[in-house]
Formats: C-alpha cells, structure tokens, sequence
C-alpha cells in the first residue's frame, strides 16, 4: 500500500506494527527535514500519529502544550497531534489550523481516530469489511488490500455522469468510502462511526466602513500567506493570471527576501492562453518566472491521469494541472496558490446568473414556462463559451425550481438528459435520488438570508472539495509537489462568509472586496481581467486532431462505456459536436474519460453491475 502512494512521499517510509495493527507512512520531507519521520508518539509511545498534510499553528500549540508539561522529542507539525490528544481526545480537530488528513492510534484502548480537514484538501479513503479497517490517502493504494471487494457502484456512475467526479462519501467501488470533509471516523470493537465537526456560517454579517473590512481582509490574507510560507525546503507559486493567485504572490512578494518562484501554464489557442496576463503579474513583482505551454497531444497522459486519480474524474482541466505541477516540481517542493477565492468572495459568472435569475421564482408559472420555451429555440452554440450559450443554458431551466436550475446548470449530463440516454438495465441498477441529493441537501440546509450566499454554500459542500481540491491534490502530489491555499485558510473563509453579498457582487462586478482590497497592490489590467480558469481547448481538438481518439475510445463497437448507454445515445452526442451544431465537448470527456478508466481496471476479480450484459472480468 506504501509503495503504491509513495509518490506522495518519495523520502522516507515509516511503520508502526502491533497487534492486529499496522500503520504505514510515505513522508514528503517539508518541516523539520532531521527529526520528523513518521509515525510520531507521544511520551510513553501509548499513541501513535501519521499525518498526510501541514498543520500551520504547531508552533502556537506546541508552546501551549510544552507550558502543561508535555515533552517533544522532533520539531515536527505531526507531534502535536499526539499531544493534543492526550489532552482533547477527539476533539483537538477543533484546535488545529491546516490542510490534514491524519490517523491516531490508540494502543491502551485499541482505538483509531481518523480526521480529515474543514474544507477537504487532503483525502482520505476507507473501506470497513466484516470489522476490519483499511485506509489510505488514494485510492489505487486501498484497493492492494484483495479483502476488499471489487465491485462498482452503479450509483457513483450516475453522479459521475451528472458532475464528472464522484462525490464524498461514496466512490466508484461499492465498499469503499471518502471521508467528508470536517468529519472524524472512529473505529473501536470492529465498528466504524463519523462525526462532522465544523461547518462554514453565513449568517451572522460583518459591518463597518467598507475601507475597514478591506484592511481586515488584507491582514488575513496576509497573515494566511506567511504562514503557508513556513518551510525548510524551497517554496514558489503557481499564477495564471487571475485575481486570487495574483494576490497571493503579491503577498508573498512583500514578505520573500529573495524573488518568488512562479510558474505559469498556457495554450498555443490565444482565446485560452493566459501566460500574457501572468507575466504583467510577474513582471509587477519581480518574480523569477518560467511557462509551459499544453498542445493536443497532452492528452497522451491519460492513462496516468486515472491511475492517479483511481476513479473516473472528468474535470479536463486536470490536463494543465497535472503538467504544471510537473514545471513546478523541477525547482520547489512547496506551491501556493490562489484556489478558494471564487467560493469565498463570488468569483464565477454562475454566481452572479444564478443570482440574477433567482428572481424568475418570483414570476407566474406560465410565463417562466414560456421562457423556457423561447430560449430551448435558441441555438446553444458550437463551443459553449462567451455569455449567450450561458443565459441560453439558464433560461432553459426557467420553469424549474432554483435548486433544480442550479444543479442542471453545474451538470455534464442534465438529470433528464442521463433519464433519456441511459441503457435500460443500467438505469435500472441505480438510485437516481444520490446525485439529486448531494446538491439539494446543502442547498436546503444553508443558514443563508440571501440567494447568493445559499450559491456558495454549497460550492463550498460540493465543487470545491469534491472537483477542484482533488484536482489539486491528486495532481501535485503525483509530483511529490505539496500545494498550500492561503484563501482557504480558516479564518479567511469565515470572514468571508460574513460579508453582505454586496461586498461581493454587486453590477453585475464579481469579488468587489477583494478586488478593491488590493487596488494599487495588484495590477489594473488583473484586477479588472475578465476570469478564464483552466479551460482547456477540448471544444477544438474534438473536430481536429483528436477526432480519431475520440472515435476509437467512446465510439468502437467493445468501448466499456456503451454499457451504460442507449443504442445511437453516443453517436447523437459525438455527431452534435463534429457537425460543429452544438458543444458537447465535455460530455465527450467525461465518457472518454469513463471508457479508458474501465480499460485500466479491466482484471479478475472485478464486479460490474448486472442487467447490462457484461459478466465478470
């Protein structure tokens, strides 16, 4: 299990065995580079603690914890873990400040405890089979354990389709399990329980001269930034070019003695190319820059793409991502970054549309009916970009309700679209409730007075931990890189959380705070750039160079992903993009995606859902 994740931790692999126990540790040597090899102990060895990830505040709590007489032998984040349970028991997730996925091993009471961070940037993977416990930070890592059986989870496939990953707590294999985010597990006797322990609150609103809350904000952020600056080993950023990862090597800019490692990505497509609006960033602060530019045959990382990610995942711009944190790797083993901005402060254009159009519910049925009519008569656009396919895609779902619309909106594949094309059998096998579900649940369980912050917060629950941290994570740690988010910190988002939603949105002007916060810090051109993200060119090399792919990988009389597909479903989708009618270049993705993932996990042992005429491989 060590071996298969031990990119994640190429510098030393630790053990700790005892009876009907083992623990195993692949370390990535970032802090106290002498001392702190994993496992850790407290005092008299009676707890033992591995850690994946960085605490930021160990030093704060190693003092406070030193004052009541606990003695530490390494000067390592993960120690204070130990310690602090024995002084809190479970509960010392509420003291600490970071980015975590850990285990601690009781030996007097045979217990475990397993925790993963409040927002969900580390992972964490289990499966608890007739009482006994396996887990792991990846999944290709849990599965070397043969007791756990190998059977897919047609379930996880319907959400799949409907968000392109699979979302926490279920996975791709019917016994295993993620741990959600802000959740603990305990395992004793054979049994296996879970406890949230934090949650983001929108509520409670901040007031005060706007001048104030940009000056507060600025300090946090800050703040943020110097503490994830904390290393022994060298540190740089990644910067696209946008608001968020500008301003956070802007701040580490002002604190850095020497020039900031930055490292960019771009397309030689120059409606996706950002490297020119990262290097007026980087040229603003003197950075020691370096770029990479991603051309249609960086999809031949496919293949390594799904070992690494262990189920299908088809968030394209995974491409880029994995690829830059390869340029970055090359000179630092820490990467800031500017992830969490558009969750906390309202950064994407779906905020402000759903915003917007939240105001349809106030209309008549009929009229919302006969909009929705109107705008199905509207072509949607070849390749899906610009704001006239976006206000089509909106204004189709009029006549739903808001949760609905939103939840159609974030989809690849609509739920009545999956409805319409699915195989028979195969729509049979699954619950069509659980992809429903993980949108309406934090939906109707926001504490929010407003539309908007009921949009975050469940960005927050759904896009963010499951799609964009796990991009991240699965594509750094590939490298042996470690990605910090200082706009994740916790205090950031909880500060965030408390602004009125016009210090976010406001004219129609996404992030208004954080954009005024740092005028005269950042550059004009950056703060008024209109965001792009990640987007990935795949619209194009659809009907171009990657046409063939595409046929012999989702098309082909024996592709895996005809099984769960109505006979002509695929060739209508594929036909639809080619002809150049409409853009269904991520719909293409994510079964190709789906189809070469079953390629890989094609081996014995493995149980496919019955009803779709596939038996056992």
């Amino acid at each position: 299990m060590c071996a298969a994740q031990e990119h994640r931790g190429p510098d030393a692999r630790g053990m700790h065995r005892s009876d009907g126990v083992c623990l195993g540790v692949q370390r990535l040597r970032i802090i106290d580079l002498q001392t702190g090899d994993q496992p850790i102990y407290n005092e008299d060895g009676s707890v033992a603690v591995i850690l994946n990830g960085e605490i930021y505040n160990f030093a704060e709590l190693r003092r406070r914890l030193q004052r009541r007489g606990h003695r530490f032998a390494t000067n390592a984040d993960t120690e204070v873990i130990a310690h602090l349970y024995e002084e809190r028991g479970d509960d010392l997730v509420q003291e600490l400040r970071g980015m975590f996925a850990f285990a601690v091993w009781d030996l007097r009471r045979r217990r475990l405890l397993l925790a993963r961070d409040r927002v969900g940037k580390k992972p964490l993977f289990y499966a608890d089979v007739e009482g006994q416990l396996s887990f792991a930070s990846e999944l290709q890592a849990l599965m070397v354990d043969d007791e756990i059986p190998r059977q897919l989870d047609p379930s996880s496939i319907d959400c799949y389709l409907a968000y392109g990953y699979i979302p926490a707590p279920w996975s791709v294999w019917r016994h295993v399990r993620k741990l959600p985010p802000a959740h603990t597990l305990v395992w004793e006797e054979g049994r296996s329980t879970t406890r949230a322990y934090w949650r983001l609150k929108y509520a409670n609103k901040v007031s005060g001269d706007p001048r104030e809350l940009e000056e507060e904000l600025r300090r946090l952020v800050r703040a943020a930034v110097r503490r994830r600056m904390t290393s022994d080993v060298p540190v740089g950023a990644f910067l696209s070019g946008g608001v968020d990862s500008s301003i956070v090597v802007a701040e580490m800019a002002a604190y850095s003695p020497q020039p900031v490692k930055t490292f960019s990505i771009g397309f030689s497509e120059q409606r996706y190319d950002e490297l020119p609006r990262a290097r007026v960033v980087a040229e603003r602060f003197s950075t020691d820059h370096r770029e990479f530019v991603v051309k249609p045959d960086a999809i031949e990382i496919l293949p390594r793409l799904i070992r690494h990610y262990g189920e299908p995942y088809a968030d394209s711009s995974a491409i880029p991502s994995f690829y830059l944190a390869e340029l970055t790797s090359r000179s630092v083993t820490v990467a800031l970054n500017g992830d969490g901005g558009d969750e906390s402060f309202a950064g994407y254009l779906r905020h402000v549309a759903n915003s917007v159009t939240s105001r349809l519910d106030r209309l008549p049925e009929g009229l919302r009916q006969r909009i929705a009519g109107i705008a199905r008569k509207i072509p949607p656009g070849a390749d899906g970009r610009g704001l006239a396919p976006y206000a089509r895609r909106l204004l189709v779902s009029a006549d739903r309700n808001a949760v609905d619309r939103y939840a159609d909106h974030v989809s690849i594949f609509g739920a009545q679209e999956r409805q319409s094309l699915m195989d028979p059998g195969f729509r049979s096998s699954i619950d069509p409730a659980r992809a429903q579900r993980f949108i309406r649940k934090p939906w109707f369980t926001a504490e929010c007075d407003h539309p908007l912050d009921v949009l975050l917060a469940v960005d927050v629950s759904t896009y963010l931990p499951h799609d964009l941290l796990v991009k991240v994570d699965t594509a750094t740690m590939a490298h042996s890189l470690e990605a910090r988010s200082p706009l994740l910190d916790q205090e950031v988002m909880e500060f965030a959380a408390a602004l009125p939603v016009q210090a976010k949105v406001a004219l129609l002007r996404k992030k208004r705070l954080l954009r005024r916060a740092y005028a005269g810090e950042v550059p004009a051109s950056t703060l008024r750039g209109r965001k792009r993200g990640f987007a990935v060119p795949l619209s194009s090399w659809f009907r171009g160079e990657l046409r063939d792919r595409v046929q012999h990988g989702i098309l082909a009389r024996d592709a895996p992903v005809r099984r769960y597909f109505a006979p002509g479903a695929l060739e209508s989708t594929v036909d639809q993009h080619v002809s150049g009618r409409v853009d269904r270049s991520a719909q293409i993705w994510a079964l190709l995606v789906l189809s070469e993932w079953h390629q890989a996990e094609r081996q014995p042992g493995t149980s496919w859902p019955t009803g779709l005429g596939i038996g056992a491989r």
